[in-house]
Order: structure tokens, then C-alpha cells, then sequence
């Protein structure tokens, strides 16, 4: 089968499966599985699919990817991206930590620190930090979102702004080419606001791939983001963060 029908196969499986499987699409074109591993690269590189663990699965712009596909994406690009960031957060600090598998994995590059407090509204990284005896975790309260351990609502933010800390570590679900932080969950926004507005200096942790995605509620813009962490960041968002002051760590570079 040629590449551009193969493709098209690939793309209308998934469509009707909403997620393929390399294994299982090399068996059902009569490839090798490194000729599908490349068909799901090109596609991703196109924008078309995304790649999750052992496949790939379609953009989505009104929902976001399930949480056990989230943590698989672009997973060394993450480990990368949180080393960088820990580097920039003293012992001695304060801080929050919002919802997202890139916050999660900063997370685990803070296991060594000493005398942190965080306050955070994601499950996963309080039971992260809990290896850690030198930090103090205080969890902000609200409803559970079970689907990824976030705790959203009005309760989280009355939390929230009981504190002012020296950083805050966020995640996005997307990001444009205006350089603005995006998300689906307008409630998750509303708490990452907060965040922002209690937080001495912000930083952003996302991977290039968020540049490839939609979402529909805005949280804010890279000019009000004191740093941004990235494993590549386009030259034209690169020239708007130097005229904001955002500073801007590669890890490619």
C-alpha cells in the first residue's frame, strides 16, 4: 500500500477507534512496525495525530487527552524540561504547583531539595512530594476531578489566595502562536489565574507538542510569565518573550 493511502487508512482508524495501536496497525496494513512507527510521526509532525505511548491518538480541541496518555507524551522531553526547572527553584522556597503531568515531573526533580513548601491543587504531586521529609505540602482543597487528581472550584482559589509565594510552576494544555496559555477546563483556569496573581515569579513548563494543539479557555499570555521551559520554542515567540522579559530556557539548545 502506498505511503499517502496508508496514511489515510491510519488517520480514518482513527478516527472511528480514536486510538491505534503500532502493533496492531502494522498487522492490519501489512508493514512493518517501523514503517508505521514512521506513518505516526509524519502525521504527528503534520498535526493530524499525536502520539501517546505505543501509538497515537487524534487532536482534540473541546476535550483534553485522557490523563494515562498525557503522562506518556513527549515523556523525555518532560524529564528535561523539570531538570531545567528545578535548577531555577532554590532550597529555602515557596511555591505552587498546579495541575499537568509537566508539574508532576518537576515534582519528582524536587525529591532532593530542602525546605520547600508547596502548595498545590494536584493530588499526584502532594503524593510525588511526600518523599521528600524536608517539604512541607499543604494541599489546596475542592472538588476532585478524578479523571487526573486535579482539585478545581471555588474553594481551591479561596485557598490559593491565602498565600504569596516566591514561585509558581504551571503547566498549559496549549499554546499559540500569540505566545497565550490555553486549557479546556474553564474551572482548572480559574485556579491557574489565581496561581499566577499569588505567585512573586512564574514559570511556565510545557513541551513543544502543546504549540500543535487547541483548547478553548485562555489562562494567560507568555508576557506575564516570567520564564518559560521548553525543549524548542519557534523564533517568533522567542522575539515576543524577549520584548516581554520572559526569559527562555531550551532544553534542545
Amino acid at each position: 500500500m502506498p505511503q499517502n493511502f496508508r496514511q489515510t487508512e491510519i488517520l480514518d482508524i482513527a478516527r472511528y477507534e480514536k486510538k491505534v495501536v503500532v502493533e496492531e496497525l502494522a498487522e492490519r496494513l501489512g508493514v512493518t512496525v517501523q514503517t508505521i512507527r514512521r506513518d505516526l510521526s509524519d502525521l504527528t509532525d503534520e498535526g493530524k495525530l499525536e502520539r501517546v505511548h505505543g501509538g497515537a491518538i487524534l487532536p482534540s480541541t473541546v476535550s483534553n487527552i485522557g490523563y494515562e496518555d498525557r503522562q506518556s507524551l513527549n515523556e523525555g522531553a518532560k524529564v528535561d524540561i523539570a531538570k531545567r526547572c528545578a535548577r531555577e527553584i532554590p532550597d529555602n522556597s515557596s511555591l505552587f504547583m498546579n495541575i499537568g503531568t509537566s508539574t508532576e515531573a518537576v515534582a519528582r526533580e524536587l525529591l532532593k531539595h530542602n525546605n520547600l513548601t508547596v502548595i498545590t491543587n494536584n493530588m499526584n504531586v502532594a503524593n510525588i512530594l511526600v518523599a521528600n521529609e524536608s517539604c512541607d505540602i499543604k494541599v489546596a482543597g475542592g472538588t476532585l476531578r478524578r479523571s487526573d487528581g486535579g482539585l478545581i472550584g471555588d474553594l481551591t482559589i479561596q485557598v490559593i489566595e491565602q498565600f504569596k509565594v516566591d514561585f509558581a510552576v504551571i503547566g498549559t494544555s496549549s499554546m499559540d502562536h500569540d505566545g497565550d496559555l490555553l486549557d479546556f477546563d474553564l474551572q482548572e483556569v480559574r485556579v491557574s489565574k489565581a496561581i499566577i496573581k499569588q505567585a512573586r515569579k512564574t514559570y511556565l513548563v510545557t513541551d513543544a507538542s502543546k504549540l500543535k494543539r487547541n483548547a478553548p479557555v485562555r489562562i494567560a499570555s507568555l508576557s506575564e510569565i516570567d520564564a518559560i521551559f521548553t525543549d524548542k520554542l519557534p523564533s517568533d515567540l522567542r522575539m515576543k518573550c524577549e520584548a516581554w522579559d520572559t526569559k527562555v530556557y531550551e532544553t534542545s539548545k
